[in-house]
Protein backbone atom coordinates (compact mmCIF):
# COMPACT_ATOMS: atom_id res chain seq x y z
CA UNK A 1 0.00 0.00 0.00
CA UNK A 2 1.32 3.44 -0.90
CA UNK A 3 2.80 5.19 2.13
CA UNK A 4 1.53 8.76 2.35
CA UNK A 5 3.07 11.31 4.70
CA UNK A 6 1.85 14.49 2.99
CA UNK A 7 -0.08 15.74 6.01
CA UNK A 8 2.96 15.33 8.26
CA UNK A 9 4.99 17.72 6.12
CA UNK A 10 2.22 20.21 5.35
CA UNK A 11 3.92 22.84 7.53
CA UNK A 12 7.62 23.47 7.97
CA UNK A 13 8.62 23.07 11.58
CA UNK A 14 11.60 22.10 13.68
CA UNK A 15 12.50 18.48 13.12
CA UNK A 16 9.74 18.03 10.55
CA UNK A 17 11.54 15.41 8.48
CA UNK A 18 13.15 13.89 11.58
CA UNK A 19 9.85 12.34 12.64
CA UNK A 20 9.69 10.46 9.36
CA UNK A 21 12.97 8.70 10.15
CA UNK A 22 11.26 6.47 12.72
CA UNK A 23 8.77 4.91 10.32
CA UNK A 24 9.28 1.34 9.23
CA UNK A 25 6.69 0.71 6.51
CA UNK A 26 8.00 1.94 3.18
CA UNK A 27 11.28 3.02 4.79
CA UNK A 28 14.82 2.63 3.53
CA UNK A 29 15.56 0.48 6.57
CA UNK A 30 13.06 -2.13 5.44
CA UNK A 31 14.57 -2.19 1.95
CA UNK A 32 18.21 -2.20 3.00
CA UNK A 33 18.60 -3.98 6.32
CA UNK A 34 19.45 -7.39 4.80
CA UNK A 35 22.22 -6.02 2.59
CA UNK A 36 23.45 -3.90 5.49
CA UNK A 37 23.70 -6.91 7.80
CA UNK A 38 25.55 -8.89 5.13
CA UNK A 39 28.08 -6.09 4.68
CA UNK A 40 28.60 -5.76 8.44
CA UNK A 41 29.04 -9.53 8.75
CA UNK A 42 31.66 -9.64 6.00
CA UNK A 43 33.52 -6.68 7.46
CA UNK A 44 33.51 -8.31 10.90
CA UNK A 45 34.74 -11.60 9.44
CA UNK A 46 37.79 -10.00 7.79
CA UNK A 47 38.46 -7.90 10.88
CA UNK A 48 38.53 -10.96 13.16
CA UNK A 49 40.58 -12.86 10.58
CA UNK A 50 43.17 -10.08 10.43
CA UNK A 51 43.43 -9.51 14.15
CA UNK A 52 43.32 -13.01 15.63
CA UNK A 53 43.72 -15.73 13.00
CA UNK A 54 46.57 -14.63 10.72
CA UNK A 55 50.25 -15.03 11.42
CA UNK A 56 52.47 -11.91 11.43
CA UNK A 57 53.64 -12.68 7.90
CA UNK A 58 50.07 -13.17 6.72
CA UNK A 59 49.08 -9.95 8.46
CA UNK A 60 51.72 -8.07 6.48
CA UNK A 61 50.33 -9.51 3.24
CA UNK A 62 46.78 -8.64 4.29
CA UNK A 63 47.84 -5.07 5.12
CA UNK A 64 49.42 -4.60 1.69
CA UNK A 65 46.22 -5.88 0.05
CA UNK A 66 44.12 -3.58 2.25
CA UNK A 67 46.22 -0.55 1.32
CA UNK A 68 45.94 -1.45 -2.35
CA UNK A 69 42.12 -1.80 -2.17
CA UNK A 70 41.81 1.42 -0.19
CA UNK A 71 43.69 3.23 -2.95
CA UNK A 72 40.90 2.43 -5.41
CA UNK A 73 38.01 3.14 -3.05
CA UNK A 74 39.30 6.62 -2.27
CA UNK A 75 39.72 7.65 -5.91
CA UNK A 76 37.41 7.88 -8.90
CA UNK A 77 38.48 4.63 -10.57
CA UNK A 78 34.96 3.31 -9.96
CA UNK A 79 32.52 6.14 -10.95
CA UNK A 80 29.81 5.13 -8.51
CA UNK A 81 28.28 8.57 -8.06
CA UNK A 82 27.96 9.27 -11.78
CA UNK A 83 26.42 5.97 -12.93
CA UNK A 84 24.22 5.67 -9.85
CA UNK A 85 22.90 9.23 -9.99
CA UNK A 86 22.08 9.05 -13.68
CA UNK A 87 20.42 5.65 -13.27
CA UNK A 88 18.15 6.74 -10.41
CA UNK A 89 17.18 9.89 -12.34
CA UNK A 90 16.27 7.78 -15.36
CA UNK A 91 14.28 5.36 -13.20
CA UNK A 92 12.41 8.20 -11.51
CA UNK A 93 11.41 9.77 -14.85
CA UNK A 94 10.18 6.36 -15.96
CA UNK A 95 8.24 5.94 -12.69
CA UNK A 96 6.55 9.33 -13.11
CA UNK A 97 5.72 8.57 -16.74
CA UNK A 98 3.98 5.35 -15.72
CA UNK A 99 1.99 7.19 -13.07
CA UNK A 100 0.78 9.83 -15.52
CA UNK A 101 -0.10 7.10 -18.04
CA UNK A 102 -2.57 5.35 -15.76
CA UNK A 103 -5.95 5.22 -17.59
CA UNK A 104 -8.53 7.15 -15.60
CA UNK A 105 -12.09 7.24 -17.00
CA UNK A 106 -13.04 10.64 -15.59
CA UNK A 107 -12.96 12.63 -18.83
CA UNK A 108 -14.56 9.82 -20.81
CA UNK A 109 -17.43 9.33 -18.39
CA UNK A 110 -18.23 13.06 -18.46
CA UNK A 111 -18.48 12.99 -22.24
CA UNK A 112 -20.63 9.86 -22.19
CA UNK A 113 -22.96 11.30 -19.56
CA UNK A 114 -23.40 14.56 -21.44
CA UNK A 115 -23.73 13.25 -25.01
CA UNK A 116 -25.40 9.81 -24.88
CA UNK A 117 -28.99 10.78 -24.19
CA UNK A 118 -32.02 8.90 -23.00
CA UNK A 119 -33.52 8.45 -19.55
CA UNK A 120 -35.20 5.19 -20.59
CA UNK A 121 -33.76 1.73 -20.10
CA UNK A 122 -32.09 1.71 -23.53
CA UNK A 123 -30.24 4.95 -22.88
CA UNK A 124 -29.14 3.76 -19.47
CA UNK A 125 -27.96 0.46 -20.96
CA UNK A 126 -25.90 2.23 -23.60
CA UNK A 127 -24.13 4.51 -21.14
CA UNK A 128 -23.35 1.77 -18.65
CA UNK A 129 -22.10 -0.59 -21.35
CA UNK A 130 -19.84 2.05 -22.85
CA UNK A 131 -18.17 2.70 -19.51
CA UNK A 132 -17.97 -0.99 -18.71
CA UNK A 133 -16.06 -1.55 -21.94
CA UNK A 134 -13.63 1.23 -21.05
CA UNK A 135 -13.00 -0.20 -17.58
CA UNK A 136 -12.69 -3.71 -18.98
CA UNK A 137 -9.87 -2.55 -21.23
CA UNK A 138 -7.95 -1.07 -18.27
CA UNK A 139 -8.45 -4.27 -16.27
CA UNK A 140 -7.06 -6.34 -19.12
CA UNK A 141 -3.96 -4.18 -19.49
CA UNK A 142 -3.35 -3.96 -15.72
CA UNK A 143 -3.79 -7.71 -15.44
CA UNK A 144 -0.94 -8.01 -17.95
CA UNK A 145 1.52 -5.77 -16.09
CA UNK A 146 0.56 -5.75 -12.39
CA UNK A 147 1.15 -8.75 -10.14
CA UNK A 148 -1.54 -7.55 -7.75
CA UNK A 149 -4.21 -7.37 -10.44
CA UNK A 150 -3.14 -10.69 -11.96
CA UNK A 151 -3.51 -12.37 -8.56
CA UNK A 152 -6.97 -10.83 -8.27
CA UNK A 153 -8.04 -11.88 -11.79
CA UNK A 154 -5.91 -14.91 -12.68
CA UNK A 155 -8.26 -15.97 -15.50
CA UNK A 156 -10.81 -14.35 -17.77
CA UNK A 157 -13.56 -16.22 -15.93
CA UNK A 158 -12.70 -14.20 -12.83
CA UNK A 159 -13.24 -11.03 -14.87
CA UNK A 160 -16.64 -12.34 -15.98
CA UNK A 161 -17.48 -13.17 -12.38
CA UNK A 162 -16.53 -9.62 -11.33
CA UNK A 163 -19.00 -8.17 -13.85
CA UNK A 164 -16.58 -6.48 -16.22
CA UNK A 165 -17.45 -8.89 -19.04
CA UNK A 166 -20.43 -11.03 -19.96
CA UNK A 167 -20.21 -14.67 -21.02
CA UNK A 168 -21.18 -13.75 -24.59
CA UNK A 169 -18.47 -11.11 -24.71
CA UNK A 170 -15.98 -13.67 -23.38
CA UNK A 171 -16.83 -16.00 -26.27
CA UNK A 172 -16.32 -13.21 -28.79
CA UNK A 173 -13.08 -12.22 -27.06
CA UNK A 174 -11.70 -15.75 -27.23
CA UNK A 175 -12.96 -16.38 -30.77
CA UNK A 176 -10.74 -13.63 -32.16
CA UNK A 177 -7.34 -15.18 -32.67
CA UNK A 178 -4.34 -12.93 -32.16
CA UNK A 179 -0.77 -13.58 -31.11
CA UNK A 180 -0.68 -10.28 -29.24
CA UNK A 181 -2.37 -8.78 -26.22
CA UNK A 182 -6.04 -8.08 -26.96
CA UNK A 183 -6.64 -5.36 -24.36
CA UNK A 184 -7.82 -3.10 -27.21
CA UNK A 185 -10.87 -5.23 -28.11
CA UNK A 186 -13.28 -3.67 -25.58
CA UNK A 187 -12.32 -0.22 -26.86
CA UNK A 188 -13.27 -1.35 -30.37
CA UNK A 189 -16.61 -2.47 -28.99
CA UNK A 190 -16.94 0.98 -27.41
CA UNK A 191 -16.35 2.69 -30.78
CA UNK A 192 -18.88 0.47 -32.58
CA UNK A 193 -21.49 0.96 -29.88
CA UNK A 194 -20.98 4.73 -29.96
CA UNK A 195 -21.59 4.68 -33.73
CA UNK A 196 -24.76 2.68 -33.22
CA UNK A 197 -25.91 5.21 -30.63
CA UNK A 198 -25.43 7.92 -33.24
CA UNK A 199 -27.58 6.01 -35.70
CA UNK A 200 -30.30 5.60 -33.07
CA UNK A 201 -30.21 9.33 -32.29
CA UNK A 202 -28.93 8.85 -28.76
CA UNK A 203 -25.84 10.80 -29.81
CA UNK A 204 -27.49 13.78 -31.45
CA UNK A 205 -24.83 15.06 -33.83
CA UNK A 206 -21.48 14.19 -35.37
CA UNK A 207 -19.66 16.69 -33.16
CA UNK A 208 -20.72 14.80 -30.06
CA UNK A 209 -19.66 11.53 -31.69
CA UNK A 210 -16.30 13.04 -32.55
CA UNK A 211 -15.87 14.16 -28.95
CA UNK A 212 -16.59 10.63 -27.76
CA UNK A 213 -13.99 9.20 -30.16
CA UNK A 214 -11.37 11.76 -29.16
CA UNK A 215 -11.69 10.92 -25.47
CA UNK A 216 -11.71 7.22 -26.30
CA UNK A 217 -8.44 7.58 -28.21
CA UNK A 218 -6.84 9.42 -25.29
CA UNK A 219 -7.92 6.62 -22.98
CA UNK A 220 -6.59 4.00 -25.40
CA UNK A 221 -3.27 5.86 -25.67
CA UNK A 222 -2.71 5.61 -21.93
CA UNK A 223 -3.47 1.89 -21.95
CA UNK A 224 -0.99 1.47 -24.79
CA UNK A 225 1.67 3.47 -22.93
CA UNK A 226 1.38 1.23 -19.89
CA UNK A 227 1.80 -1.81 -22.09
CA UNK A 228 4.92 -0.40 -23.74
CA UNK A 229 6.42 0.72 -20.41
CA UNK A 230 6.09 -2.91 -19.31
CA UNK A 231 7.49 -4.19 -22.59
CA UNK A 232 10.44 -1.81 -23.01
CA UNK A 233 12.51 -1.62 -19.84
CA UNK A 234 15.64 0.33 -19.00
CA UNK A 235 18.40 -1.51 -20.92
CA UNK A 236 19.61 -4.48 -18.92
CA UNK A 237 23.24 -3.59 -19.49
CA UNK A 238 22.80 -0.29 -17.68
CA UNK A 239 21.17 -1.96 -14.70
CA UNK A 240 24.00 -4.47 -14.62
CA UNK A 241 26.66 -1.76 -14.81
CA UNK A 242 25.15 0.16 -11.91
CA UNK A 243 24.78 -2.96 -9.78
CA UNK A 244 28.32 -4.14 -10.46
CA UNK A 245 29.73 -0.67 -9.79
CA UNK A 246 28.07 -0.40 -6.38
CA UNK A 247 28.68 -3.97 -5.21
CA UNK A 248 32.30 -4.09 -6.42
CA UNK A 249 33.00 -0.76 -4.73
CA UNK A 250 31.88 -2.06 -1.36
CA UNK A 251 33.53 -5.43 -1.95
CA UNK A 252 36.84 -3.55 -2.04
CA UNK A 253 35.73 -1.50 0.98
CA UNK A 254 35.29 -4.67 3.04
CA UNK A 255 39.07 -5.15 2.90
CA UNK A 256 40.35 -1.68 2.04
CA UNK A 257 38.55 0.07 4.90
CA UNK A 258 39.90 -2.25 7.61
CA UNK A 259 41.67 -0.55 10.51
CA UNK A 260 45.31 -1.64 10.39
CA UNK A 261 47.77 -1.83 13.21
CA UNK A 262 48.62 1.81 14.07
CA UNK A 263 52.02 0.75 15.47
CA UNK A 264 53.25 0.00 11.96
CA UNK A 265 52.91 3.65 10.95
CA UNK A 266 50.75 3.25 7.86
CA UNK A 267 49.49 6.54 6.43
CA UNK A 268 46.01 7.46 7.66
CA UNK A 269 46.01 4.46 10.00
CA UNK A 270 46.90 6.15 13.25
CA UNK A 271 43.90 4.99 15.28
CA UNK A 272 42.10 1.68 15.62
CA UNK A 273 38.34 2.25 15.94
CA UNK A 274 37.13 -1.30 15.13
CA UNK A 275 33.80 0.03 13.74
CA UNK A 276 34.03 1.86 10.36
CA UNK A 277 31.34 4.47 11.01
CA UNK A 278 31.81 6.53 7.86
CA UNK A 279 32.15 3.45 5.66
CA UNK A 280 28.85 2.16 7.02
CA UNK A 281 27.22 5.51 6.29
CA UNK A 282 28.65 5.45 2.78
CA UNK A 283 27.25 1.95 2.28
CA UNK A 284 23.86 3.11 3.59
CA UNK A 285 23.71 6.05 1.19
CA UNK A 286 25.04 4.40 -1.97
CA UNK A 287 23.29 1.06 -1.61
CA UNK A 288 20.14 2.81 -0.41
CA UNK A 289 20.22 4.88 -3.58
CA UNK A 290 20.49 1.70 -5.61
CA UNK A 291 17.52 0.20 -3.74
CA UNK A 292 15.47 3.30 -4.53
CA UNK A 293 16.12 2.71 -8.22
CA UNK A 294 15.15 -0.93 -7.77
CA UNK A 295 11.93 0.10 -6.04
CA UNK A 296 10.68 2.61 -8.60
CA UNK A 297 11.80 0.87 -11.79
CA UNK A 298 8.55 -1.12 -11.74
CA UNK A 299 5.76 0.38 -9.59
CA UNK A 300 3.26 -2.36 -10.48
CA UNK A 301 4.56 -4.91 -8.00
CA UNK A 302 3.68 -5.50 -4.36
CA UNK A 303 6.14 -3.24 -2.55
CA UNK A 304 4.94 -0.76 0.04
CA UNK A 305 5.25 2.19 -2.34
CA UNK A 306 3.96 0.51 -5.50
CA UNK A 307 0.77 1.74 -7.14
CA UNK A 308 -2.52 0.65 -5.61
CA UNK A 309 -3.83 -0.83 -8.85
CA UNK A 310 -6.65 -2.86 -7.31
CA UNK A 311 -8.04 0.14 -5.44
CA UNK A 312 -7.81 2.21 -8.62
CA UNK A 313 -9.84 -0.42 -10.48
CA UNK A 314 -12.51 -0.34 -7.76
CA UNK A 315 -12.59 3.44 -7.80
CA UNK A 316 -12.77 3.71 -11.60
CA UNK A 317 -15.70 1.33 -12.09
CA UNK A 318 -17.65 2.88 -9.22
CA UNK A 319 -17.33 6.52 -10.28
CA UNK A 320 -17.96 5.58 -13.92
CA UNK A 321 -21.31 4.00 -13.18
CA UNK A 322 -22.30 6.78 -10.80
CA UNK A 323 -21.55 9.44 -13.40
CA UNK A 324 -23.41 7.86 -16.33
CA UNK A 325 -26.30 6.27 -14.44
CA UNK A 326 -27.21 7.63 -11.00
CA UNK A 327 -26.19 11.19 -11.82
CA UNK A 328 -27.58 11.30 -15.37
CA UNK A 329 -29.82 14.41 -15.58
CA UNK A 330 -30.12 14.34 -11.81
CA UNK A 331 -29.82 18.05 -11.13
CA UNK A 332 -30.76 20.10 -8.12
CA UNK A 333 -33.27 22.92 -8.72
CA UNK A 334 -31.65 25.96 -10.31
CA UNK A 335 -32.07 28.88 -7.90
CA UNK A 336 -30.45 32.23 -7.35
CA UNK A 337 -27.23 31.98 -5.45
CA UNK A 338 -26.73 33.54 -2.03
CA UNK A 339 -24.98 36.62 -3.43
CA UNK A 340 -27.39 37.23 -6.29
CA UNK A 341 -28.34 40.79 -5.27
CA UNK A 342 -24.85 41.80 -4.13
CA UNK A 343 -22.44 43.29 -6.58
CA UNK A 344 -19.53 43.19 -4.16
CA UNK A 345 -19.38 40.46 -1.60
CA UNK A 346 -16.82 38.57 0.44
CA UNK A 347 -16.60 34.92 1.35
CA UNK A 348 -16.50 34.24 5.11
CA UNK A 349 -13.46 32.83 6.87
CA UNK A 350 -13.22 30.69 9.96
CA UNK A 351 -11.53 32.03 13.07
CA UNK A 352 -8.41 30.01 12.36
CA UNK A 353 -8.06 31.57 8.89
CA UNK A 354 -9.29 35.11 9.59
CA UNK A 355 -5.72 36.47 9.70
CA UNK A 356 -5.41 35.80 5.97
CA UNK A 357 -7.84 38.63 5.24
CA UNK A 358 -5.26 41.13 6.50
CA UNK A 359 -2.80 40.21 3.82
CA UNK A 360 -3.01 42.33 0.66
CA UNK A 361 -3.77 40.55 -2.58
CA UNK A 362 -0.79 39.83 -4.78
CA UNK A 363 -0.85 42.03 -7.89
CA UNK A 364 2.62 41.47 -9.28
CA UNK A 365 6.20 41.50 -8.04
CA UNK A 366 6.78 45.10 -9.21
CA UNK A 367 3.44 46.53 -8.06
CA UNK A 368 4.86 47.94 -4.81
CA UNK A 369 8.17 48.99 -6.32
CA UNK A 370 9.22 52.46 -5.14
CA UNK A 371 11.09 54.98 -7.32
CA UNK A 372 12.58 58.39 -6.55
CA UNK A 373 11.29 61.60 -8.10
CA UNK A 374 14.43 61.89 -10.23
CA UNK A 375 13.88 58.38 -11.61
CA UNK A 376 10.36 59.34 -12.70
CA UNK A 377 11.56 62.16 -14.96
CA UNK A 378 11.72 61.44 -18.67
CA UNK A 379 15.26 61.70 -19.98
CA UNK A 380 15.80 63.16 -23.43
CA UNK A 381 19.31 63.34 -24.99
CA UNK A 382 20.55 66.94 -25.38
CA UNK A 383 21.35 66.63 -29.08
CA UNK A 384 17.88 65.41 -29.98
CA UNK A 385 16.06 67.87 -32.18
CA UNK A 386 12.49 68.90 -31.56
CA UNK A 387 10.10 66.37 -32.97
CA UNK A 388 6.49 66.82 -33.89
CA UNK A 389 4.15 63.91 -33.56
CA UNK A 390 0.62 64.04 -34.87
CA UNK A 391 -2.12 61.88 -33.46
CA UNK A 392 -5.21 61.95 -35.67
CA UNK A 393 -8.51 62.09 -33.89
CA UNK A 394 -11.93 62.17 -35.44
CA UNK A 395 -15.25 63.66 -34.52
CA UNK A 396 -16.30 65.20 -31.26
CA UNK A 397 -13.39 63.68 -29.38
CA UNK A 398 -10.98 65.86 -31.32
CA UNK A 399 -13.14 68.94 -30.73
CA UNK A 400 -13.25 68.31 -27.01
CA UNK A 401 -9.49 67.85 -26.81
CA UNK A 402 -9.03 71.00 -28.88
CA UNK A 403 -10.91 73.06 -26.32
CA UNK A 404 -9.15 71.38 -23.42
CA UNK A 405 -5.69 71.98 -24.80
CA UNK A 406 -6.43 75.55 -25.80
CA UNK A 407 -7.45 76.22 -22.20
CA UNK A 408 -4.32 74.64 -20.70
CA UNK A 409 -1.84 75.59 -23.42
CA UNK A 410 1.65 76.11 -22.13
CA UNK A 411 1.08 74.76 -18.61
CA UNK A 412 3.63 72.03 -19.14
CA UNK A 413 6.15 74.16 -21.07
CA UNK A 414 9.62 74.24 -19.55
CA UNK A 415 9.27 70.88 -17.78
CA UNK A 416 10.81 67.57 -18.66
CA UNK A 417 7.47 66.08 -19.63
CA UNK A 418 6.27 66.51 -23.23
CA UNK A 419 4.67 69.90 -23.78
CA UNK A 420 1.39 70.00 -25.55
CA UNK A 421 1.75 73.04 -27.79
CA UNK A 422 -0.91 73.36 -30.33
CA UNK A 423 -3.96 71.81 -31.78
CA UNK A 424 -4.83 72.50 -35.37
CA UNK A 425 -7.14 71.17 -37.94
CA UNK A 426 -5.20 69.58 -40.75
CA UNK A 427 -6.84 68.69 -44.02
CA UNK A 428 -6.96 65.14 -45.23
CA UNK A 429 -3.88 64.00 -47.14
CA UNK A 430 -6.00 63.42 -50.24
CA UNK A 431 -7.35 66.98 -50.23
CA UNK A 432 -6.33 69.19 -53.13
CA UNK A 433 -4.47 72.11 -51.47
CA UNK A 434 -4.20 74.04 -54.72
CA UNK A 435 -7.95 74.34 -55.24
CA UNK A 436 -9.19 77.79 -56.14
CA UNK A 437 -11.00 79.96 -53.55
CA UNK A 438 -14.24 79.65 -55.37
CA UNK A 439 -13.80 75.82 -54.99
CA UNK A 440 -15.44 73.02 -56.82
CA UNK A 441 -18.45 70.89 -56.03
CA UNK A 442 -16.45 68.64 -53.69
CA UNK A 443 -14.99 71.36 -51.47
CA UNK A 444 -17.68 70.96 -48.83
CA UNK A 445 -17.05 67.20 -48.69
CA UNK A 446 -13.34 67.80 -48.14
CA UNK A 447 -14.08 70.08 -45.21
CA UNK A 448 -16.26 67.42 -43.64
CA UNK A 449 -13.39 64.95 -43.92
CA UNK A 450 -10.94 67.14 -42.03
CA UNK A 451 -9.22 65.36 -39.17
CA UNK A 452 -8.32 66.91 -35.88
CA UNK A 453 -4.60 66.60 -35.24
CA UNK A 454 -2.89 66.91 -31.86
CA UNK A 455 0.57 68.29 -32.47
CA UNK A 456 2.99 67.24 -29.70
CA UNK A 457 6.36 68.91 -29.47
CA UNK A 458 8.93 67.02 -27.41
CA UNK A 459 11.54 69.45 -26.11
CA UNK A 460 14.82 68.23 -24.64
CA UNK A 461 15.79 69.09 -21.06
CA UNK A 462 17.91 72.15 -20.72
Amino acid sequence: MTVSYTLDVANVRFGGFSKLLFRWKGSIYKLLYKEFLVFCGLYLFFSVLYRFLLTPRQQDLFERIALYCDQFTNTSFIPVLFVLGFYVTLAFNRWWGQYTSFPLPDNLMMVVSGNVHGADERGRLLRRTLMRYANLSSVLILRSISTRVHKRFPTLEHIVEAGFMTSHELKKFESLHSDFNKYWMPLTWFANLASRSREEGRVRDDIALRLLMDELNKYRTKCSLLFHYDWISIPLVYTQVVTIAVYSFFAFCVIGRQFLNPEKGYKEHKIDMYVPVFTLLQFFFYTGWLKVGELIINPFGEDDDDFETNQLIDRNIQVSMLAVDDMYQDLAPIVKDKHWAQRHFSIPYTVSTAAETLRPAFKGSTFDMRMSVEDLEIHQPADTSVRMQYFPLNGSLGDGLDRLLQRGKGNLRGRSLPSLIDVSSQPDEDEDVDASPDGDSNSSNHKEQEKTIIKVVVEPNQ
